[in-house]
């Protein structure tokens, strides 16, 4: 029998390799110098948070865990509305499955004004299983989510808050009713996240004891870097092109071969499982939520979190989180040194009514004179800071073997860079200038996909609303 020698398969455009030579590896591309000063930072910014509670009191630790909560809410609401363009106004549906599934899943039975039910499962288990339930959530609502956008997505997300609200105030076996319900102290491994009591074992760093506040911003802090990596890697990858594409243009998108319907479905499910995480963090940050807190105003809160911090950047949306989150409990700890904030519930304007005037300005600012949010603002500084360009940038995104690299054209180094800085492909390099029709979601080689048929009320947009800026 003869032997059957496999051979490689030769890359597209490239020449083939000499009989008796190995094909040459493919080149890799150098980090660019904002690259590593970005990573730098962020080493040293996680390194900071985990000495922080050594040296931070009560009010500034729960401070934190609020910011942290939002942030994770936010960047799920970001990877929807700002990468893949989906207007949504249920957010605060879903972060609401995540509180009460995990009160409900992990608590116990009781009440005192209203009674309420509970499974007592461990800590770990029924906050999964309220992540996962806001997920089935955002699942069953995907096949509406798949067919609309813009205003018509966000006019049917609203429908959601509002079957919240009427499920939260009535179904008292779950919710506890108005008055809200308890919920259970994580524990995880045999350590208690919460206040220690007479037996419980006492964790100390670097002879500081951790008590309640302390162990739950590690545990926030934990969550956060998950939840900012995955999201990070999911945008690097080809889902995160794709839903780049959807956003940019949606008939462009189904030419080249990306299933829309199918990764906007999978685009709302992924932020609803955000929400739900960021809703079980936020039970254990209140302790004894109501259902009052679940309303119309949180979802417009999380929209200004991510429009402060720049539509489409995940870092964006974690500082939007830490201005927004952070502001009415700064000026409620420094109420006293502002003489004209009133007390809470006087009728004049107290640090809460501050806070909604700041936040609701800054996105007027933000809007008018900075589209991109804090995030392009960050990216200009940085390179002001490096010294780099925008033709500089630009050459630097481009392809070696275009006519950027030989002749400089500006033009064309400009569209090169859009294309690769957005993640959307090009056009080929045949020469002719006919854009590449290859699926995102196919192996190369195969036909791109047909774009889908039938009727899409609201897909189509006749102005680009949801482009980021």
């Amino acid at each position: 029998m003869s032997e059957v020698t496999a051979v490689p398969k030769q890359a597209a455009g490239q020449p083939p390799a000499p009989t008796g030579e190995k094909p040459a590896k493919p080149r890799r591309v150098k980090r660019s110098l904002e690259a590593r000063i970005q990573t730098v930072l962020g080493i040293a910014l996680v390194l900071a948070l985990f000495a922080l509670p050594l040296y931070l009191d009560d009010s500034l630790l729960t401070m934190g865990q609020a910011v942290m909560a939002a942030a994770v809410g936010a960047i799920g609401l970001n990877l929807l509305t700002g990468v893949t363009g989906q207007l949504s106004l249920a957010h605060a549906f879903f972060i609401a499955i995540g509180t009460y599934g995990y009160a409900y899943f992990s608590g116990s039975p009781g009440g005192v004004a209203t009674e309420y039910g509970g499974l007592e499962l461990p800590p770990l288990l029924g906050a999964t299983m309220a992540v996962i339930l806001a997920g089935l959530a955002g699942l069953a609502f995907s096949p509406i989510a798949s067919r609309l956008s813009g205003i018509y997505l966000g006019v049917a997300s609203l429908s959601l808050v509002f079957l919240g609200q009427h499920l939260l105030f009535n179904w008292e076996g779950v919710t506890g009713g108005p008055n809200g319900r308890a919920v259970p102290t994580f524990t995880l491994a045999g350590l208690v996240f919460g206040t220690p009591q007479p037996g419980d074992p006492q964790v100390f760093l670097f002879n500081v004891p951790l008590r309640r506040n302390e162990l739950l911003w590690y545990l926030f802090l934990v969550v956060l870097i998950l939840a900012y990596l995955f999201a990070r890697n999911l945008l690097r990858g080809r889902p995160g092109r794709a839903l780049q594409m959807i956003r940019d243009k949606q008939t462009a998108a189904a030419v080249m071969g990306v299933n829309v319907r199918r990764y906007k479905s999978a685009a709302f499910v992924v932020s609803s499982m955000y929400a739900g995480a960021a809703g079980v963090l936020l039970a254990l940050f209140l302790r004894n939520p109501t259902p009052g807190s679940f309303g119309l105003i949180l979802s417009v809160t999380y929209l200004a979190m991510i429009v402060i911090g720049g539509l489409g950047s995940i870092p964006g949306a974690v500082v939007g989180a830490a201005f927004v989150a952070a502001t009415p409990l700064l000026l409620n700890r420094y109420a006293d040194f502002i003489p004209f904030l009133a007390q809470p519930g006087s009728g004049g304007v107290d640090s809460g009514t501050l806070a909604k005037y700041l936040y609701g300005g800054a996105v007027v600012v933000v809007l008018l004179l900075e589209p991109g949010g804090v995030a392009a603002l960050g990216r200009r500084l940085l390179f002001t800071l490096t010294g780099t360009t925008r033709r500089q940038k630009m050459r630097a995104a481009a392809p070696v073997s275009s006519s950027v690299a030989e002749t400089g054209d500006e033009t064309t180094a400009e569209t090169g860079a859009d294309s690769v800085e957005d993640g959307v492909p090009g056009r080929s390099d045949n020469g002719g200038g006919a854009p590449s029709t290859q699926s995102l979601d196919s192996p190369p080689g195969s036909s791109p996909a047909p774009p889908s048929q039938g009727p899409d009320r609201g897909t189509e947009p006749p102005t680009e609303g949801n482009r980021r800026p």
